[in-house]
């Protein structure tokens, strides 16, 4: 059977699953998926634990719901497999790198599955939503779960950079250790705002910065 998780992630997880809570969560979203079409496969709701170690956690982008429409989601915040048209936020996240990234040439595909494998941990603070419906699963008991993930990472990582994009990612910065870790925050990336500041926020090279700073390898941002 395939796993869902690197196995790093297990003594955080396996404890946090065994809460009520979550057992309420997923009879709930396997009610869903019954009834409604739940986005994203239930193989790739972990998919972000499974891509990145929690031994290997150096940035977090944190996002609030998966992608609603057909074929977007794959577990990772902001991104999209090969072969999705870019969503207006992504499309902006790659603006704002070619002007802060040096060599960076905005790429055909939105998957960041890249950046991923290089540490860089892309989470939803909701992990599942009803297709074409934003929000669906908010609620539910994921955001308990998601902000226990920020806390753990929090205590049992060093020198980790937090990017936190809009008001609902910058409430989470209560749960991080600003003392041991870096917070950089700013408007959302969406079409909405993002000319109130995340253009040119160039939180890309100062994560970077940070982590050669601490002796850390930077996140090559580029994609192919």
């Amino acid at each position: 059977m395939e796993k869902l998780y690197d196995d790093s992630w297990a003594p955080v997880l396996k404890p946090l699953f065994s809460q009520p809570y979550m057992k309420q969560l997923s009879s709930f979203v396997q009610e869903e998926r019954q009834r409604a079409k739940v986005f994203p496969p239930a193989n790739l709701v972990m998919n972000a634990f499974k891509l990145t170690p929690l031994y290997n956690v150096k940035v977090v982008i944190l996002g609030q719901d998966p992608y609603h429409n057909d074929g977007q989601a794959h577990g990772l915040s902001f991104s999209v497999p090969e072969g999705i048209a870019l969503p207006p936020s992504l499309k902006n996240i790659f603006k704002e790198l070619q002007d802060d990234i040096e060599g960076f040439v905005e790429p055909r595909s939105g998957d960041l599955t890249a950046w991923a494998k290089q540490g860089v941990l892309l989470l939803n603070a909701t992990l599942t939503v009803q297709a074409h419906l934003a929000g669906s699963h908010q609620k539910r008991g994921w955001e308990i779960f998601t902000d226990s993930i920020i806390h753990a990472i929090s205590e049992q990582c060093e020198h980790v950079v937090f990017l936190l994009w809009g008001s609902y990612a910058q409430k989470k910065s209560v749960l991080i250790d600003a003392r041991k870790h870096l917070i950089l925050t700013s408007v959302h990336p969406s079409p909405l705002s993002v000319y109130r500041g995340f253009f040119g926020s160039k939180h890309f090279s100062k994560a970077n910065k940070y982590l050669v700073e601490h002796g850390k390898v930077p996140i090559d941002w580029r994609l192919s």
